[in-house]
Protein backbone atom coordinates (compact mmCIF):
# COMPACT_ATOMS: atom_id res chain seq x y z
CA UNK A 1 0.00 0.00 0.00
CA UNK A 2 1.63 3.35 -0.94
CA UNK A 3 0.75 6.44 1.02
CA UNK A 4 0.33 9.95 -0.80
CA UNK A 5 -0.79 13.10 0.28
CA UNK A 6 -3.86 14.85 -1.51
CA UNK A 7 -4.32 11.33 -3.71
CA UNK A 8 -5.87 8.03 -2.73
CA UNK A 9 -3.68 4.87 -1.53
CA UNK A 10 -2.27 2.44 -4.31
CA UNK A 11 -3.31 2.33 -8.31
CA UNK A 12 -2.17 6.07 -9.80
CA UNK A 13 -2.11 9.64 -7.48
CA UNK A 14 -0.89 12.58 -9.88
CA UNK A 15 -1.22 15.20 -6.95
CA UNK A 16 0.24 15.63 -3.45
CA UNK A 17 3.61 13.71 -2.22
CA UNK A 18 3.78 10.37 -3.43
CA UNK A 19 6.30 7.56 -1.95
CA UNK A 20 7.08 4.64 -2.95
CA UNK A 21 5.11 0.96 -1.78
CA UNK A 22 6.36 -1.94 -1.06
CA UNK A 23 4.76 -5.19 -2.60
CA UNK A 24 2.21 -3.26 -4.81
CA UNK A 25 2.52 -1.31 -8.35
CA UNK A 26 1.98 2.07 -8.60
CA UNK A 27 2.57 5.20 -10.71
CA UNK A 28 3.53 8.53 -9.11
CA UNK A 29 4.55 11.87 -10.59
CA UNK A 30 5.18 14.31 -8.11
CA UNK A 31 3.68 17.35 -8.15
CA UNK A 32 5.95 20.17 -7.73
CA UNK A 33 7.69 18.93 -10.69
CA UNK A 34 11.29 18.07 -8.30
CA UNK A 35 12.10 14.73 -11.09
CA UNK A 36 9.93 12.71 -13.35
CA UNK A 37 7.43 9.99 -12.94
CA UNK A 38 8.55 6.47 -11.92
CA UNK A 39 6.84 3.17 -11.82
CA UNK A 40 7.74 0.23 -9.55
CA UNK A 41 7.02 -2.92 -9.28
CA UNK A 42 7.43 -5.29 -6.10
CA UNK A 43 6.73 -8.80 -4.84
CA UNK A 44 7.02 -8.18 -0.96
CA UNK A 45 9.10 -6.71 1.95
CA UNK A 46 12.02 -4.22 0.14
CA UNK A 47 12.60 -5.59 -2.69
CA UNK A 48 11.67 -2.17 -4.62
CA UNK A 49 10.69 1.48 -3.90
CA UNK A 50 10.03 4.45 -5.80
CA UNK A 51 12.36 6.96 -5.44
CA UNK A 52 11.63 10.41 -4.32
CA UNK A 53 11.45 13.40 -5.96
CA UNK A 54 14.79 14.53 -5.10
CA UNK A 55 17.38 12.35 -6.57
CA UNK A 56 18.14 8.57 -6.54
CA UNK A 57 21.09 9.32 -4.43
CA UNK A 58 20.12 8.99 -0.85
CA UNK A 59 23.26 9.17 1.30
CA UNK A 60 23.26 10.76 4.26
CA UNK A 61 27.13 11.03 5.02
CA UNK A 62 28.29 15.20 5.73
CA UNK A 63 30.20 15.93 2.55
CA UNK A 64 33.44 17.74 3.92
CA UNK A 65 33.53 21.11 2.09
CA UNK A 66 34.43 21.51 -1.29
CA UNK A 67 37.51 18.62 -0.61
CA UNK A 68 39.70 18.09 -3.19
CA UNK A 69 43.37 18.87 -3.65
CA UNK A 70 46.09 17.97 -1.87
CA UNK A 71 48.22 19.09 1.00
CA UNK A 72 51.90 19.25 1.50
CA UNK A 73 53.80 20.71 4.35
CA UNK A 74 57.13 21.96 4.47
CA UNK A 75 59.45 24.44 6.55
CA UNK A 76 59.13 28.23 7.45
CA UNK A 77 56.72 30.06 8.68
CA UNK A 78 54.08 29.28 6.33
CA UNK A 79 55.54 25.97 4.75
CA UNK A 80 55.38 25.04 1.41
CA UNK A 81 51.80 24.04 2.06
CA UNK A 82 49.62 23.74 -1.57
CA UNK A 83 46.30 23.54 -0.62
CA UNK A 84 43.30 23.49 -3.09
CA UNK A 85 40.45 23.26 -1.00
CA UNK A 86 37.42 24.64 -2.15
CA UNK A 87 34.15 25.63 0.01
CA UNK A 88 33.17 26.76 3.46
CA UNK A 89 32.92 25.13 6.95
CA UNK A 90 29.14 25.15 6.70
CA UNK A 91 26.48 24.41 4.01
CA UNK A 92 25.09 21.27 3.25
CA UNK A 93 28.18 19.72 4.59
CA UNK A 94 28.55 19.53 8.19
CA UNK A 95 32.79 18.90 7.81
CA UNK A 96 35.58 21.15 7.77
CA UNK A 97 36.38 21.72 3.96
CA UNK A 98 37.72 25.25 3.78
CA UNK A 99 38.41 27.53 0.92
CA UNK A 100 36.97 30.05 -1.66
CA UNK A 101 33.45 30.75 -1.19
CA UNK A 102 30.72 32.32 -2.91
CA UNK A 103 29.34 35.55 -1.69
CA UNK A 104 31.61 36.64 1.38
CA UNK A 105 31.83 35.56 4.48
CA UNK A 106 29.37 35.75 7.65
CA UNK A 107 27.59 34.31 9.64
CA UNK A 108 28.28 29.93 9.76
CA UNK A 109 29.52 30.95 6.38
CA UNK A 110 28.07 32.53 3.83
CA UNK A 111 29.01 29.82 0.88
CA UNK A 112 26.24 28.60 -0.59
CA UNK A 113 25.81 24.95 -0.34
CA UNK A 114 28.89 22.54 0.36
CA UNK A 115 30.05 20.25 -2.52
CA UNK A 116 31.95 16.90 -2.48
CA UNK A 117 34.23 17.24 -4.83
CA UNK A 118 36.43 14.01 -3.96
CA UNK A 119 37.16 11.38 -6.93
CA UNK A 120 34.29 9.17 -7.05
CA UNK A 121 35.41 5.69 -7.03
CA UNK A 122 33.37 3.36 -9.32
CA UNK A 123 31.31 0.63 -7.32
CA UNK A 124 28.58 -2.44 -8.75
CA UNK A 125 25.49 -3.65 -7.51
CA UNK A 126 23.00 -1.39 -4.86
CA UNK A 127 20.23 -1.70 -2.96
CA UNK A 128 18.16 -0.02 -5.38
CA UNK A 129 20.28 -0.39 -8.28
CA UNK A 130 22.38 2.65 -7.20
CA UNK A 131 25.96 3.02 -6.61
CA UNK A 132 26.69 0.22 -3.26
CA UNK A 133 26.42 2.50 0.02
CA UNK A 134 28.65 1.14 3.51
CA UNK A 135 25.94 -1.00 5.69
CA UNK A 136 25.45 1.98 7.85
CA UNK A 137 24.56 4.30 5.14
CA UNK A 138 22.31 1.17 3.40
CA UNK A 139 20.70 0.36 6.97
CA UNK A 140 19.97 4.20 7.17
CA UNK A 141 18.25 3.87 3.49
CA UNK A 142 16.12 1.13 4.40
CA UNK A 143 15.42 2.77 8.08
CA UNK A 144 14.11 5.89 6.29
CA UNK A 145 12.01 4.12 3.53
CA UNK A 146 10.33 2.21 6.21
CA UNK A 147 9.72 5.22 8.27
CA UNK A 148 8.17 6.65 4.93
CA UNK A 149 6.34 3.94 3.82
CA UNK A 150 5.59 1.10 6.37
CA UNK A 151 6.04 1.73 9.74
CA UNK A 152 5.43 -1.21 12.33
CA UNK A 153 5.16 0.38 15.34
CA UNK A 154 1.35 0.00 16.75
CA UNK A 155 0.65 -2.99 14.14
CA UNK A 156 -2.78 -1.37 13.23
CA UNK A 157 -4.17 1.47 10.64
CA UNK A 158 -2.97 4.59 12.89
CA UNK A 159 1.02 2.75 11.39
CA UNK A 160 -0.59 4.60 7.92
CA UNK A 161 -1.17 7.89 9.77
CA UNK A 162 2.62 7.41 11.25
CA UNK A 163 3.79 6.96 7.60
CA UNK A 164 1.94 10.23 6.75
CA UNK A 165 3.64 12.34 9.83
CA UNK A 166 6.65 10.91 8.82
CA UNK A 167 6.14 12.03 5.20
CA UNK A 168 5.28 15.39 5.99
CA UNK A 169 8.20 15.62 8.87
CA UNK A 170 10.74 14.39 5.73
CA UNK A 171 8.68 16.84 3.45
CA UNK A 172 9.62 19.53 5.44
CA UNK A 173 13.08 18.29 6.64
CA UNK A 174 12.91 18.70 10.82
CA UNK A 175 11.67 16.05 13.13
CA UNK A 176 12.32 12.42 13.93
CA UNK A 177 10.84 9.58 12.00
CA UNK A 178 9.26 6.41 14.66
CA UNK A 179 8.32 3.22 12.45
CA UNK A 180 9.47 0.23 15.09
CA UNK A 181 9.99 -0.27 18.62
CA UNK A 182 13.02 -2.13 18.26
CA UNK A 183 15.19 0.20 16.22
CA UNK A 184 15.80 4.17 16.70
CA UNK A 185 13.88 6.93 15.10
CA UNK A 186 15.16 8.10 11.57
CA UNK A 187 16.26 12.00 12.31
CA UNK A 188 15.28 14.45 9.44
CA UNK A 189 17.50 16.63 8.34
CA UNK A 190 17.17 19.35 5.79
CA UNK A 191 20.24 17.62 3.82
CA UNK A 192 17.90 14.34 3.92
CA UNK A 193 16.96 13.73 -0.11
CA UNK A 194 12.89 13.88 0.54
CA UNK A 195 12.96 17.09 2.28
CA UNK A 196 11.11 19.85 -0.54
CA UNK A 197 12.33 23.11 0.67
CA UNK A 198 15.45 23.12 -2.15
CA UNK A 199 16.52 25.30 -4.62
CA UNK A 200 19.37 26.34 -6.91
CA UNK A 201 21.15 29.98 -7.46
CA UNK A 202 23.66 31.01 -9.25
CA UNK A 203 27.13 33.16 -7.38
CA UNK A 204 30.00 34.43 -9.21
CA UNK A 205 32.90 32.25 -9.18
CA UNK A 206 36.19 33.74 -7.54
CA UNK A 207 38.76 35.11 -10.20
CA UNK A 208 41.95 35.59 -7.46
CA UNK A 209 44.71 33.28 -8.26
CA UNK A 210 47.15 31.60 -5.26
CA UNK A 211 49.60 33.76 -5.66
CA UNK A 212 47.28 37.15 -4.91
CA UNK A 213 47.64 35.52 -1.63
CA UNK A 214 43.97 36.99 -0.48
CA UNK A 215 42.36 35.94 2.41
CA UNK A 216 38.87 36.62 3.75
CA UNK A 217 38.45 36.89 7.32
CA UNK A 218 35.07 37.62 8.99
CA UNK A 219 34.75 39.82 12.05
CA UNK A 220 31.79 39.54 14.37
CA UNK A 221 31.92 43.68 14.30
CA UNK A 222 30.33 46.92 12.67
CA UNK A 223 31.69 48.05 9.28
CA UNK A 224 32.38 51.54 11.14
CA UNK A 225 34.66 49.72 14.20
CA UNK A 226 36.52 47.80 11.57
CA UNK A 227 37.46 51.06 9.62
CA UNK A 228 38.13 53.10 12.67
CA UNK A 229 40.45 50.32 14.59
CA UNK A 230 41.87 49.22 11.21
CA UNK A 231 45.61 49.77 12.03
CA UNK A 232 45.13 48.47 15.28
CA UNK A 233 44.16 45.43 13.69
CA UNK A 234 46.81 45.21 11.14
CA UNK A 235 49.36 45.65 14.07
CA UNK A 236 47.58 42.89 15.70
CA UNK A 237 47.58 40.66 12.55
CA UNK A 238 51.12 40.98 12.65
CA UNK A 239 51.87 39.79 16.03
CA UNK A 240 49.69 36.99 15.60
CA UNK A 241 51.98 35.92 12.37
CA UNK A 242 54.97 36.27 14.78
CA UNK A 243 56.10 39.95 14.93
CA UNK A 244 58.88 38.94 11.70
CA UNK A 245 60.50 42.59 10.21
CA UNK A 246 60.47 41.25 6.55
CA UNK A 247 56.66 40.90 7.03
CA UNK A 248 53.96 43.32 6.86
CA UNK A 249 49.72 42.93 6.87
CA UNK A 250 48.15 44.71 3.89
CA UNK A 251 44.26 45.31 3.85
CA UNK A 252 42.80 44.63 0.42
CA UNK A 253 39.48 45.60 1.14
CA UNK A 254 36.49 45.91 3.90
CA UNK A 255 32.97 45.19 3.24
CA UNK A 256 29.99 45.05 5.44
CA UNK A 257 27.77 41.64 6.02
CA UNK A 258 24.25 41.06 7.48
CA UNK A 259 23.94 40.68 11.22
CA UNK A 260 26.97 43.28 11.76
CA UNK A 261 29.31 41.71 10.90
CA UNK A 262 32.54 42.49 8.45
CA UNK A 263 34.56 40.90 5.53
CA UNK A 264 37.95 41.87 5.51
CA UNK A 265 40.16 41.32 2.73
CA UNK A 266 44.20 40.86 3.79
CA UNK A 267 47.26 39.84 2.58
CA UNK A 268 50.63 39.49 3.53
CA UNK A 269 54.02 41.19 1.61
CA UNK A 270 57.27 38.73 2.21
CA UNK A 271 60.62 40.74 1.89
CA UNK A 272 63.41 39.00 1.22
CA UNK A 273 67.03 39.76 2.09
CA UNK A 274 68.35 40.86 -1.32
CA UNK A 275 65.39 43.15 -1.32
CA UNK A 276 62.83 42.14 -3.38
CA UNK A 277 59.40 41.00 -2.30
CA UNK A 278 56.57 38.80 -2.94
CA UNK A 279 52.87 37.94 -1.51
CA UNK A 280 52.92 34.53 0.58
CA UNK A 281 50.52 32.25 -0.70
CA UNK A 282 46.67 32.39 0.25
CA UNK A 283 46.73 28.65 1.14
CA UNK A 284 49.56 29.06 2.69
CA UNK A 285 48.15 31.84 5.11
CA UNK A 286 45.15 30.44 5.02
CA UNK A 287 46.85 27.15 6.42
CA UNK A 288 48.70 29.54 8.85
CA UNK A 289 45.67 30.70 11.05
CA UNK A 290 43.73 27.46 10.74
CA UNK A 291 46.61 25.97 12.99
CA UNK A 292 44.63 26.38 16.98
CA UNK A 293 46.83 28.05 18.46
CA UNK A 294 46.43 31.08 16.01
CA UNK A 295 42.74 30.36 15.62
CA UNK A 296 42.50 31.11 18.97
CA UNK A 297 44.22 34.36 18.65
CA UNK A 298 42.21 35.68 15.87
CA UNK A 299 39.30 34.49 17.90
CA UNK A 300 39.84 36.88 20.56
CA UNK A 301 40.05 39.86 17.79
CA UNK A 302 35.93 38.60 17.07
CA UNK A 303 37.35 36.69 13.89
CA UNK A 304 34.27 34.38 13.60
CA UNK A 305 35.63 32.53 10.16
CA UNK A 306 38.44 33.00 7.40
CA UNK A 307 38.37 31.43 3.85
CA UNK A 308 40.98 31.85 0.77
CA UNK A 309 40.17 34.06 -2.32
CA UNK A 310 41.14 31.62 -4.60
CA UNK A 311 39.99 30.30 -8.41
CA UNK A 312 39.24 26.74 -9.46
CA UNK A 313 40.81 25.38 -12.41
CA UNK A 314 39.04 23.92 -15.53
CA UNK A 315 39.35 20.48 -14.03
CA UNK A 316 37.86 21.27 -10.41
CA UNK A 317 34.84 23.35 -11.81
CA UNK A 318 34.23 20.45 -14.28
CA UNK A 319 34.55 17.81 -11.30
CA UNK A 320 31.92 20.27 -8.85
CA UNK A 321 29.74 20.72 -12.04
CA UNK A 322 29.82 16.87 -12.75
CA UNK A 323 28.49 15.72 -9.67
CA UNK A 324 25.16 17.40 -8.01
CA UNK A 325 25.78 18.12 -4.13
CA UNK A 326 23.98 15.65 -1.48
CA UNK A 327 20.23 15.30 -1.67
CA UNK A 328 19.37 17.77 -4.99
CA UNK A 329 18.32 15.64 -8.42
CA UNK A 330 20.60 14.93 -11.05
CA UNK A 331 17.75 16.06 -13.02
CA UNK A 332 17.76 19.78 -10.99
CA UNK A 333 21.29 19.86 -11.10
CA UNK A 334 21.28 19.52 -14.82
CA UNK A 335 18.37 21.72 -15.77
CA UNK A 336 20.47 24.31 -12.99
CA UNK A 337 23.58 24.01 -15.26
CA UNK A 338 21.35 25.09 -18.69
CA UNK A 339 19.72 27.75 -16.92
CA UNK A 340 22.95 29.64 -15.98
CA UNK A 341 22.77 33.16 -17.69
CA UNK A 342 26.40 33.43 -17.32
CA UNK A 343 28.20 30.13 -17.40
CA UNK A 344 32.03 31.81 -17.60
CA UNK A 345 31.15 34.05 -14.43
CA UNK A 346 28.19 32.00 -12.76
CA UNK A 347 28.37 28.64 -10.84
CA UNK A 348 25.21 27.21 -9.85
CA UNK A 349 24.73 26.21 -5.89
CA UNK A 350 22.42 24.47 -3.69
CA UNK A 351 19.98 26.22 -1.26
CA UNK A 352 18.55 24.06 1.51
CA UNK A 353 16.09 25.45 3.91
CA UNK A 354 14.26 28.43 4.47
CA UNK A 355 17.59 29.70 6.70
CA UNK A 356 19.70 29.54 4.11
CA UNK A 357 17.31 31.72 1.66
CA UNK A 358 16.84 34.01 4.57
CA UNK A 359 20.86 34.25 4.84
CA UNK A 360 20.92 34.78 1.18
CA UNK A 361 18.06 37.32 1.04
CA UNK A 362 20.04 39.31 3.90
CA UNK A 363 23.51 39.45 1.65
CA UNK A 364 21.39 40.60 -1.01
CA UNK A 365 20.00 43.64 0.69
CA UNK A 366 23.15 44.37 2.04
CA UNK A 367 24.47 44.51 -1.61
CA UNK A 368 21.87 46.56 -2.81
CA UNK A 369 22.41 49.00 0.03
CA UNK A 370 25.58 48.95 -1.26
CA UNK A 371 24.87 49.50 -4.64
CA UNK A 372 22.67 52.43 -3.56
CA UNK A 373 25.47 53.78 -1.18
CA UNK A 374 28.03 53.89 -4.23
CA UNK A 375 25.21 55.27 -6.38
CA UNK A 376 24.21 58.19 -4.04
CA UNK A 377 28.07 58.92 -3.98
CA UNK A 378 28.37 58.39 -7.62
CA UNK A 379 25.41 61.24 -8.05
CA UNK A 380 26.92 63.45 -5.28
CA UNK A 381 30.14 63.28 -7.56
CA UNK A 382 28.47 64.40 -10.86
CA UNK A 383 26.54 67.35 -8.62
CA UNK A 384 29.77 68.45 -7.52
CA UNK A 385 31.57 67.92 -11.13
CA UNK A 386 28.20 70.14 -12.38
CA UNK A 387 29.02 72.71 -9.98
CA UNK A 388 32.46 73.14 -10.47
CA UNK A 389 31.68 73.25 -14.35
CA UNK A 390 29.36 76.05 -14.08
CA UNK A 391 32.18 78.06 -11.63
CA UNK A 392 34.77 76.75 -14.34
CA UNK A 393 32.67 78.46 -17.44
CA UNK A 394 32.01 81.71 -15.12
CA UNK A 395 35.35 82.16 -14.96
CA UNK A 396 36.39 81.49 -18.16
CA UNK A 397 34.02 84.18 -18.94
CA UNK A 398 35.27 86.78 -16.53
CA UNK A 399 38.67 85.66 -17.51
CA UNK A 400 37.78 86.29 -20.97
CA UNK A 401 36.41 90.27 -20.94
CA UNK A 402 39.87 90.80 -18.14
CA UNK A 403 41.61 89.81 -21.91
CA UNK A 404 40.03 91.61 -23.42
CA UNK A 405 39.88 94.63 -21.18
CA UNK A 406 43.99 94.24 -20.80
CA UNK A 407 44.44 94.07 -24.62
CA UNK A 408 42.68 97.41 -24.93
CA UNK A 409 44.99 98.80 -22.52
CA UNK A 410 47.75 97.27 -24.23
CA UNK A 411 46.48 98.86 -27.50
CA UNK A 412 46.51 101.99 -25.74
CA UNK A 413 49.52 101.75 -24.72
CA UNK A 414 51.11 101.08 -27.45
CA UNK A 415 49.36 103.74 -29.70
CA UNK A 416 50.68 106.26 -27.33
CA UNK A 417 54.47 105.03 -27.36
CA UNK A 418 54.01 105.14 -30.97
CA UNK A 419 52.34 108.50 -30.99
CA UNK A 420 55.35 109.24 -28.84
CA UNK A 421 58.13 107.84 -30.56
CA UNK A 422 56.86 109.54 -33.96
CA UNK A 423 56.58 112.97 -32.75
CA UNK A 424 58.75 115.56 -35.03
CA UNK A 425 58.45 113.26 -37.95
CA UNK A 426 56.40 114.04 -41.07
CA UNK A 427 53.34 111.78 -42.05
CA UNK A 428 54.88 108.31 -44.01
CA UNK A 429 53.08 107.32 -46.94
CA UNK A 430 51.87 104.15 -45.58
CA UNK A 431 50.29 106.29 -42.80
CA UNK A 432 48.67 108.41 -45.17
CA UNK A 433 47.28 105.61 -47.21
CA UNK A 434 46.11 103.59 -43.88
CA UNK A 435 44.31 107.34 -42.79
CA UNK A 436 42.96 107.81 -46.03
CA UNK A 437 41.48 103.56 -46.22
CA UNK A 438 40.22 104.48 -42.35
CA UNK A 439 38.30 108.02 -43.79
CA UNK A 440 36.74 105.74 -46.35
CA UNK A 441 35.25 102.87 -43.70
CA UNK A 442 34.47 106.16 -41.29
CA UNK A 443 32.12 107.78 -44.62
CA UNK A 444 30.87 104.26 -45.14
CA UNK A 445 29.61 103.38 -42.21
CA UNK A 446 28.60 106.92 -41.60
CA UNK A 447 26.39 107.02 -44.87
CA UNK A 448 22.30 106.80 -44.13
CA UNK A 449 21.81 103.98 -46.60
CA UNK A 450 24.56 101.79 -45.19
CA UNK A 451 25.46 99.92 -42.15
CA UNK A 452 25.01 103.21 -39.77
CA UNK A 453 21.30 103.50 -40.95
CA UNK A 454 20.43 100.19 -40.63
CA UNK A 455 22.09 99.62 -37.10
CA UNK A 456 19.83 102.60 -36.49
CA UNK A 457 16.62 101.22 -37.84
CA UNK A 458 17.49 97.72 -36.22
CA UNK A 459 18.28 99.57 -32.83
CA UNK A 460 14.60 101.23 -32.74
CA UNK A 461 12.51 98.47 -33.86
CA UNK A 462 14.49 96.23 -30.55
CA UNK A 463 12.93 99.76 -28.37
CA UNK A 464 9.92 99.23 -30.32
CA UNK A 465 9.68 95.46 -28.88
CA UNK A 466 10.91 96.31 -25.76
CA UNK A 467 8.40 98.54 -25.26
CA UNK A 468 5.48 96.72 -25.86
CA UNK A 469 6.71 93.49 -24.16
CA UNK A 470 6.87 95.83 -20.95
CA UNK A 471 3.32 97.60 -21.70
CA UNK A 472 1.92 93.04 -22.38
CA UNK A 473 3.85 91.97 -19.50
CA UNK A 474 2.01 95.07 -17.35
CA UNK A 475 -1.01 94.38 -18.97
CA UNK A 476 -0.95 91.09 -17.56
CA UNK A 477 -2.61 89.73 -14.36
CA UNK A 478 -4.47 86.70 -12.85
CA UNK A 479 -7.94 86.56 -11.35
CA UNK A 480 -8.23 84.08 -8.04
CA UNK A 481 -10.81 81.26 -8.97
CA UNK A 482 -12.87 81.85 -6.25
CA UNK A 483 -13.32 85.95 -7.33
CA UNK A 484 -13.98 84.54 -10.64
CA UNK A 485 -17.05 82.41 -9.76
CA UNK A 486 -18.28 85.59 -7.52
CA UNK A 487 -17.65 87.89 -10.61
CA UNK A 488 -19.68 85.23 -12.87
CA UNK A 489 -22.63 84.98 -10.53
CA UNK A 490 -23.02 88.61 -10.13
CA UNK A 491 -22.85 88.97 -14.25
CA UNK A 492 -25.63 86.35 -14.08
CA UNK A 493 -27.56 87.94 -11.20
CA UNK A 494 -26.95 91.08 -13.30
CA UNK A 495 -28.49 90.00 -16.80
CA UNK A 496 -31.36 88.08 -15.17
CA UNK A 497 -32.26 91.30 -13.46
CA UNK A 498 -31.83 93.23 -16.87
CA UNK A 499 -34.20 90.33 -18.52
CA UNK A 500 -36.67 90.59 -16.25
CA UNK A 501 -36.63 94.44 -16.26
CA UNK A 502 -37.17 93.95 -20.28
CA UNK A 503 -40.23 91.83 -19.84
CA UNK A 504 -41.51 94.46 -17.44
CA UNK A 505 -40.87 97.03 -20.17
CA UNK A 506 -42.39 95.15 -22.76
CA UNK A 507 -45.89 94.63 -20.64
CA UNK A 508 -46.05 98.00 -19.89
CA UNK A 509 -45.81 99.14 -23.72
CA UNK A 510 -48.38 96.59 -24.36
CA UNK A 511 -50.87 98.43 -21.98
CA UNK A 512 -49.83 101.92 -23.06
CA UNK A 513 -50.51 101.10 -26.83
CA UNK A 514 -54.32 99.24 -25.72
CA UNK A 515 -54.81 103.16 -23.28
CA UNK A 516 -54.03 105.07 -26.55
CA UNK A 517 -56.15 102.62 -28.97
CA UNK A 518 -59.13 103.34 -26.31
CA UNK A 519 -58.45 107.07 -26.34
CA UNK A 520 -58.54 107.04 -30.00
CA UNK A 521 -61.88 105.49 -30.10
CA UNK A 522 -63.63 107.79 -27.47
CA UNK A 523 -62.29 110.52 -29.46
CA UNK A 524 -63.97 109.21 -32.85
CA UNK A 525 -66.99 108.75 -31.18
CA UNK A 526 -67.05 112.18 -29.40
CA UNK A 527 -66.22 114.02 -32.78
CA UNK A 528 -69.21 111.94 -34.76
CA UNK A 529 -71.79 113.16 -32.21
CA UNK A 530 -70.75 116.51 -32.43
CA UNK A 531 -70.91 116.12 -35.96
Amino acid sequence: MAFSFGGGTGGTSSSGFSFGSFGAKTTASTAFGFGTSTTTTASSGFGSLTAPAFGATTTTSAPTGFGFGSTTTGGGLFGNTQNKSFGFSSGLGTGTGTGTGFGGLGGGGLGFGSFNLQPTQPQQGGLFGQQAQAPAQSNQLINTASALSAPTLLNDERDAILAKWNQLQAFWGTGKGYFNNNIPPVDFTQENPFCRFKAVGYSCIPSSKDEDGLVALALNKKEADVRSQQQQLVESFHKILGGHPTLTVNVEGVKALPDDQTEVIIYVVERSPNGTSKRVPATSLFNYVEQTNVKGQLQQLGVTMSVTRTSLSPAQLKQLLQNPPAGVDPIIWEQAKVDNPEPDRLIPVPMVGFKELLRRLKIQEQMTKQHQTRLDIISNDISELQKNQATTVAKIAQYKRKLMDLSHRVLQVLIRQEIQRKSGYAIQVDEEHLRVQLDMIQSELNAPTQFKGRLNELMSQIRMQNHYGAVRAEEKYIVDTDLLREIKQHLKQQQEGLSHLISVIKDDMEDIKIIEQGLHDSVHVRAGKLS
